[in-house]
């Protein structure tokens, strides 16, 4: 039963959005050095730039959020930090191969579009400035339909966007409001049906299961409702709870969580629903239509994700962050900027550059990296191809990641997963609990295994 088996491998363990994770990261890392990380990044792979910014700011918050945000406290901070990231993309498009294109950017959040168009319209011209933008480049932005009006839509289109991600989070009013999270500025079926007949190439829906007041029947209800509005894609995100890091949380516990056995209800009855509505299961909590490039990529094995979700390999690029706690994935580095806003704008108008954390891969780091990717992404582990790519040997690549057959074997008995022929081939079930699998060719695993949350 797949309710049994999802409880059997639920685990502490990394989400591996990157490889190492975050909690690798190390404050030895300066600004000097991601100067010397964007020098090298250009001769390294891949040779396409993935572009994110981070918009700190949100006009009301939300207890479940744990994300770097916060209520702007005046029109100065706006100004100064919006003036701060011009300045941070010249010095570091001044660092980068003109040769490069850009295939991936991406805006995220706080919530971008709560804050004026113009601030978004000067960065965008900054960037194309700046940058070879490719004509067929994906351009998002994560929005609260909370402050999104079909002016703003339309002024999105004209920039240059073409994706939209609706952070709906729930249907259900008192759900909303007992996370203090407000509901649609309009009808989101007519904000859908704006972001469409703008032009934009896709929509996505983002929901949260596990927040207090909600139950199998009522985020079914919710699951059902965006469904009918067919978005390209949906998410479903498992709420968090953590307030040892955000302590705003605290205050959802006055209304009830859900219990483990209800959560995992929730999950199971999305993904049924989901994938007898059409739309195909792309890694751990994403969904897509067959026609999706998502979805299109995982058939192809050319799945990838980073920081900012799932994409292409085609649109993969090294990923380059501005603002406040931007992560920044290279080739051999990962920096991330200074999370307080005021140290954020200080740190680049006084040197340049905000990272003040960051990890440098070994070289057999960025080997494990790669297979974890694989596994995560595409459901495949191939050995002699790797072996290949690389020109390390089989036997040297198992030593690198730690690999023992042994440790398999209980997915195997559990139809998770099929391994011969020195390749490991996942099935869908065993795509439910991915990140078990993963965690077994991760050698640095044993040291952290406590920092992390729940696999499922």
């Amino acid at each position: 039963m797949l309710k049994d088996l999802l409880i059997k491998y639920n685990k502490p363990g990394p989400r591996y959005t990157s490889y190492p994770p975050a909690n690798f990261f190390t404050k030895n890392f300066k600004p000097e050095d991601y100067v010397e990380a964007l020098k090298s990044s250009n001769n390294e792979k891949p040779d396409s730039i993935s572009l994110y910014f981070h918009v700190p700011f949100c006009p009301k918050m939300c207890h479940f959020c744990g994300c770097n945000t916060a209520k702007p406290d005046n029109k100065n901070t706006l100004e100064a930090y919006f003036d701060a990231m011009l300045k941070e993309i010249s010095n570091v498009s001044s660092l980068l191969s003109k040769k490069r294109k850009v295939t991936q950017i991406h805006w995220g959040g706080g919530t971008p579009n709560s804050v004026a168009f113009r601030f978004i319209e000067s960065v965008t011209e900054k960037v194309y400035s700046f940058f070879s933008v490719s004509e067929n480049a994906e351009i998002a932005m994560e929005c609260s339909p909370a402050y999104l009006s079909h002016t703003y839509i339309k002024k999105l289109r004209k920039l240059g966007f073409n994706r939209i991600s609706l952070g709906v989070q729930d249907f259900n009013e008192n759900v909303l409001k007992a996370v203090n999270r407000s509901g649609p500025k309009y009808p989101i079926e007519e904000i859908i049906s704006d972001i469409r007949s703008e032009g934009f190439d896709g929509v996505n829906i983002d929901l949260i299961y596990g927040l207090p007041l909600q139950n199998r029947d009522n985020f079914l209800n919710t699951v059902k409702k965006a469904i009918k509005l067919r978005p390209d894609r949906l998410v479903t995100f498992s709420y968090a709870h953590v307030p040892w890091v955000n302590s705003a949380q605290k205050i959802l516990e006055d209304f009830g969580l859900p219990s483990s056995d209800e959560k995992l209800n929730m999950l199971l009855t999305a993904y049924h629903e989901l994938i007898n509505s059409g739309y195909e299961a792309i890694g751990m909590d994403h969904y897509a239509l067959p026609n999706d490039n998502l979805t299109i990529a995982k058939r192809e094995k050319l799945l990838h994700r980073n920081f900012q979700g799932y994409c292409t390999k085609e649109t993969t690029g090294q990923v380059y962050a501005f603002g406040s706690s931007g992560i920044s994935q290279l080739y051999s580095t990962y920096s991330q900027n200074s999370k307080k806003t005021s140290e954020y704008i200080r740190l680049i108008n006084e040197v340049g550059y905000a990272a003040v954390r960051g990890y440098s891969l070994s070289d057999n780091e960025k080997i494990i990296r790669q297979i974890i990717n694989e596994v995560m992404c595409n459901g495949v582990l191939d050995f002699n191809e790797l072996s290949k790519e690389t020109d390390i040997s089989v036997e040297i690549l198992k030593k690198i990641c730690n690999f023992d057959k042994n440790k398999f074997s209980e997915f195997e008995q559990d139809n998770l997963i099929d391994y011969s022929d020195e390749k490991l081939n996942i099935s869908d079930l065993g795509m439910m609990v991915v990140r078990n699998i993963a965690m077994t060719l991760d050698p640095n695993l044993a040291e952290n295994i406590n920092l992390y949350s729940k696999t499922i």
